[in-house]
């Protein structure tokens, strides 16, 4: 195990219904941290798609910044994506959440007709083609699976969303609480989180099996 090895952890805002899943993120750099690795954060500095208020659910009439929120869960200590050097880091990692959905790519609204933010796209890309480990947590499969195509991920067993993967002409597999596919040939490790019904105990599990096998790489 390289105890070295540097992630690159990309954010989408904060909070879960329009930003990065708190929980994820946090237990994913725990899980980093925990097993010999470092990390720097980075989100793109672009407006929110929306904002959500977190106990009622409804839209809020306010524009929020995706970098500035996501600052919240970095402690300050965060980049611009657009700064991203693909040579600088050993892997890459993407929390899930719906600002995955709504900010880093429009698959919330447009399912496999999304967008990507090209910030987003241009660090994955690279990232897959210096043959460096991706790993994704929840609904952000959805979102690799949009930009690299033909390859193994899994966001769980909702049905709706894994067929919406397979007709990006990706492989969806189904697992349970904790359980990651890795895609071998692509270096790609993912695990479904809160896609199913889950305890922050079995966030950790999750987060923790997709830093391991990385790290293993």
């Amino acid at each position: 195990m390289n105890s070295k090895k540097k992630f690159a952890v990309v954010l989408a805002g904060s909070g879960v219904y329009d930003g990065s899943e708190i929980h994820e993120a946090t237990l994913a750099l725990y899980a980093i941290s925990k097993n010999g690795g470092e990390y720097e954060i980075f989100a793109p500095n672009i407006d929110q798609y929306h904002v959500i208020n977190h106990i009622t659910g409804e839209e809020m009439a306010e524009k929020r910044n995706v970098l500035v929120e996501a600052a919240r869960i970095a402690r300050g200590n965060i980049k611009d994506l657009q700064e991203f050097d693909a040579n600088n880091y050993d892997a890459i990692l993407f929390p899930g959440g719906f600002g995955v959905a709504k900010n880093l790519c429009t698959f919330a609204f447009k399912g496999p007709d999304c967008d990507v933010n090209q910030d987003v796209e241009t660090a994955l890309k690279a990232m897959h083609e210096a043959g460096k480990p991706i790993g994704a947590l929840c609904i952000a499969p959805a979102l690799i699976a949009k930009i690299l195509g033909k390859v193994e991920v899994t966001i769980g067993h909702d049905a709706g969303t894994a067929e919406a993967i397979t007709s990006l002409g990706a492989t969806h597999i189904n697992t349970s609480h904790g359980e990651i596919v890795f895609d071998k040939e692509n270096k790609i490790v993912t695990t479904p989180c809160y896609m199913l019904d889950a305890t922050i105990a079995q966030i950790g599990e999750g987060a923790e099996n997709v830093v391991k096998t990385i790290m293993a790489l």
